[in-house]
Order: C-alpha cells, then sequence, then structure tokens
C-alpha cells in the first residue's frame, strides 16, 4: 500500500549523504542517489500494523480501532499510509516535467486505486472466512482504504503537478522559506480544513431510519428510527459525517460493523465485541461509513503533510537540517492535537477524522518516520528492518493476499470434511494457541509469525528474483 503501491528504485530518489556525519563506506554514496529505504521500511512497518490489528485486534482491543473517541494502534495506520503517500508523491513526480505524462500516470493509477478498492473491500471478495464471493450491487459498499488512498493520491498530485512551476528547485535562505514556495499546498489544506469544519460544525442532523441488516439480531429487516434534530454534535448517531454519507452514498452503500458496536453504549463487554445491551440505542445495529465522504476529504490534510515531508528531503540535503525540521514540526503537531483533544475543543476521532486526529497521528507518523531514517538512511542499520523493507517494496502484495485474507481464502477452500478443518486453523489452534495455553497469546504469536514474518520472507524471496506488484 504505499500510495498502496511499490515503488522502483528510480522512483524514490533521495540522498546524499552530509560528509561531515557519515562513515568512509558511506561517503563513497555521493553523488549517486539512492532509494529512500526508511520510507520502505515505515510503509512495510504500516502494512504489517494493519495485518496486526485487522487479525489480533479482536482478541487484543486495546489495539483495535477505538468504539469512538480515542486513539489506538489501529487507529494510526490510515493516517501513516496517507503521509507515506504525500513523501512518495514529491519523490516520484519531480521527475516527470511534462504535465501531461505526469496528469495520465495519477490518473491512471488513481482508477486502478478505486477498482481494487470496490472488488476487494466493496462487498464482492468474503474472503477469508467465507468461501463464496460475489455482491448484490445494491449492497454495494463504495468507500474503503483504497478509496481514501486514491482520492488524497489523486488531489495531492494534481496540485503537486500544477503548481510545479511556482516554485524554485532551490529555496532561498530563510526558516520558513519552504512553506511559502509551496504555499499552494498549504491553500488547498486549509481549504479543506474549512470546508470539514464548516460541514461538520454547520451542517443540521434531521431525525433518521435504517432497516436492521444484522440476521442475527431479533430486529433484522424491521425499521429503526435515530432521533437527532441537531447541528454540530459529534457524537455516533447524530454527527454530520455520518449524515453526508446517508445522503450521498445511500445507507445501504455503507460499512455494516462500525466500530460503535463495541462501545459501552452498546455492548456490556466493551471494549470486546458482544452480543448488544437490551437497553442499547437504536443506532447501536445501524451502518456508518469510517472511510466516507466528509472524513476522506479531511483526510487530504494527512497527504499534504506527507508531501510537505517529501519536499524536505528534496530541498535540505543536510541530514541534521532534516531531521530538524522533521521533529520540530511532528512535536508541534502532536501538542496541538493533544490540546485540542483535552480541552475538549474537538476530541480525537478517527472515525469522524478530526483535525485532533489529524495533527496527533500525523505527528506520530513524523516521529516515526525521522526515527527510521536516523536508523537507517544515516547510520546504516537496514539488515535489522529487512522483512519490512521487502514487505514495503511489495506491499500492493501483502496488502491484496495477506491483509484482505486472499491467500488464506485459497487454503480455507481445501478443508477436511468440514470446513473450520483448514490447514490455517490447525496451524493456529495447534503450533501456537496450545503451545501458549492462551488463546490471547497464541492469536497474537500467530499473527506475528505465521503472517507477518510469512509475508516477510515471501517479498525477500520476490525481492531476490526483482518480482513486484505495481499499481
Amino acid at each position: 500500500m504505499a500510495e498502496i503501491k511499490v515503488e522502483r528504485s528510480h522512483d524514490q530518489q533521495l540522498l546524499v549523504p552530509e560528509e561531515d556525519n557519515v562513515s568512509s563506506t558511506r561517503r563513497s554514496l555521493a553523488g549517486n542517489r539512492q532509494r529512500l529505504v526508511s520510507l520502505d521500511i515505515f510503509r512495510g512497518l504500516t502494512v504489517a500494523l494493519m495485518i496486526l490489528v485487522d487479525d489480533a485486534g479482536g482478541d487484543w482491543p486495546v489495539i483495535a480501532h477505538a468504539p469512538w473517541e480515542g486513539c489506538n494502534l489501529a487507529d494510526f495506520v490510515m493516517p501513516f499510509f496517507l503521509f507515506i503517500v504525500g513523501v512518495s508523491i514529491a519523490l516520484s513526480l519531480k521527475r516527470i516535467s511534462n504535465k501531461f505524462e505526469a496528469c495520465k500516470k495519477v490518473g491512471f493509477r488513481t482508477c486502478k486505486l478505486l477498482f481494487w478498492g470496490l472488488i476487494l473491500q466493496g462487498g464482492f471478495s468474503h474472503a477469508p472466512d467465507e468461501l463464496s464471493y460475489g455482491v448484490d450491487v445494491t449492497k454495494l459498499r463504495f468507500c474503503g482504504i483504497l478509496q481514501r488512498i486514491a482520492l488524497s493520491y489523486l488531489v495531492v498530485a494534481l496540485v503537486e503537478i500544477f503548481t510545479k512551476d511556482s516554485h524554485e528547485e532551490n529555496l532561498l535562505t530563510g526558516r520558513f522559506s519552504i512553506f511559502k514556495s509551496y504555499y499552494w499546498h498549504w491553500i488547498v489544506g486549509a481549504s479543506v480544513l474549512v470546508i470539514y469544519l464548516a460541514t461538520l460544525y454547520g451542517t443540521y442532523v434531521p431525525d433518521w431510519e435504517f432497516v436492521v441488516n444484522d440476521k442475527d439480531s431479533v430486529l433484522y429487516g424491521k425499521i429503526q428510527s435515530v432521533p437527532c434534530g441537531v447541528r454540530g454534535k459529534l457524537n455516533p448517531p447524530c454527527n454530520a459525517v455520518g449524515y453526508v454519507d446517508r445522503q450521498v452514498l445511500g445507507i445501504h452503500h455503507m460499512y455494516h460493523h462500525p466500530a460503535w458496536k463495541r462501545s459501552k453504549a452498546c455492548t456490556n463487554d466493551s471494549p470486546y465485541d458482544g452480543s448488544l445491551r437490551q437497553d442499547a440505542p437504536s443506532w447501536c445495529l445501524a451502518p456508518f461509513e469510517p472511510e466516507g465522504i466528509l472524513s476522506s476529504i479531511s483526510a487530504i490534510i494527512s497527504t499534504i503533510i506527507g508531501v510537505h515531508f517529501g519536499h524536505i528531503v528534496l530541498h535540505l540535503k543536510g541530514h541534521s537540517a532534516r531531521l530538524k525540521h522533521w521533529i520540530s514540526t511532528g512535536l508541534v503537531l502532536l501538542t496541538l492535537g493533544l490540546t485540542l483533544h483535552f480541552t475538549h475543543l474537538m476530541p480525537l476521532n478517527k472515525q469522524l477524522y478530526s483535525f485532533s486526529y489529524i495533527c496527533v497521528t500525523s505527528g506520530a507518523a513524523a516521529l516515526v518516520f525521522s526515527s527510521l531514517y536516523s536508523l537507517v538512511d544515516i547510520l546504516g542499520w537496514k539488515h535489522m528492518f529487512l522483512p519490512l523493507k521487502w514487505i514495503g517494496m511489495n506491499a500492493m502484495l501483502v496488502y491484496v493476499m495477506g491483509a484482505e485474507g486472499i491467500l488464506a481464502g485459497f487454503f480455507n477452500g481445501w478443508y477436511y470434511r468440514h470446513p473450520q478443518n483448514t490447514l490455517i486453523n490447525w496451524i493456529r489452534e495447534h503450533v501456537f494457541i496450545r503451545v501458549w495455553h492462551s488463546r490471547r497469546v497464541g492469536v497474537l504469536m500467530y499473527v506475528i509469525f505465521a503472517e507477518i514474518l510469512f509475508w516477510g520472507l515471501v517479498t525477500g524471496v520476490f525481492h531476490r528474483f526483482k518480482i513486484y506488484w505495481k499499481l
């Protein structure tokens, strides 16, 4: 996923090492442009986190998506992807001087992202748990992870292409010169934020109804009403994000298993999945789109911040100068986001993709990226991160086959007498859960070793033979 994609070594150009700070073994690389290895590793780390939280989050809710407000480990995955997309845009598009060719490349890649998004998360694929495929088009889910990445990629890439002539390759000296040089990016970011906030707080949300789609519920097929009649609320049933999606997408085309079902208002087993409380409000059974229209518009800002970090790579040649800018920016974003959250001005909320959430997750991405850059591109500690590097260089393959369960679904199709008697289930139960005498620990070990490390080794073999799934 990286743009959710694999970029060849000539697509992410970097590094003229800082002569005063590198050893003689790396000094010989001066003058030769190198791949930004830390970005590959960051991409691989994010894909690995996605697999971890998706497949172990049910047993470890502390790493799963927060039911509503708050920010767990899973809630960092999407912003990290968007941040990486932004860095990749800055590094890859700088080499394409022809605007038409650049637009054609961006448009084609956006279409591929949308196509795979609809196939994998629109409801067509039921892998890995169900041995079937196909979707009722009247219930096709329009939004998803790849669709959100496609929108952010398209908007920010076009801004990058059409404002290329408005700044110079080498910036003038000055503390804020790089912000001034790329002012169009920040104008777009500010416009996106104004549109988001104005819609979020200014839209009137009326009462609404839905038909229960959960076949396990005694209310299946019945119409439920949700009272609202408010403006500017950020609670689950009456926020403008959900209202916009219901009006534009249609309630049947939204996600039917939102994280809020694990909230205390909905189940006594919170934060685990559990049966519905008897006094649970009606909206606990309603759909909600976590990658919806308004929240995806807000998510563009995460990619703009990533592009800014890519511009730092292009214009600041010294390692210390880059790190100083990155770390200070990351700390400012973290401070701003946490201040907004703890003063209750705007809570951290992944489902709404709130501005405080953007700041905190982008600040975290900045610090993680800076740390990896220091360890890998400066100190040269690449070998300890090789599995993550290989995953990052073949991220689309791992996302489709691993994170979306296509390979697991294939193996589950070969079972012994009963669909539950599969090789994967046997390995998880007998090699991990029974050995550790704990389902929670066994599942965690299974995901780490039988999924993440497995894909690290597979992509390592693919890397050896230069096989990459490009998007």
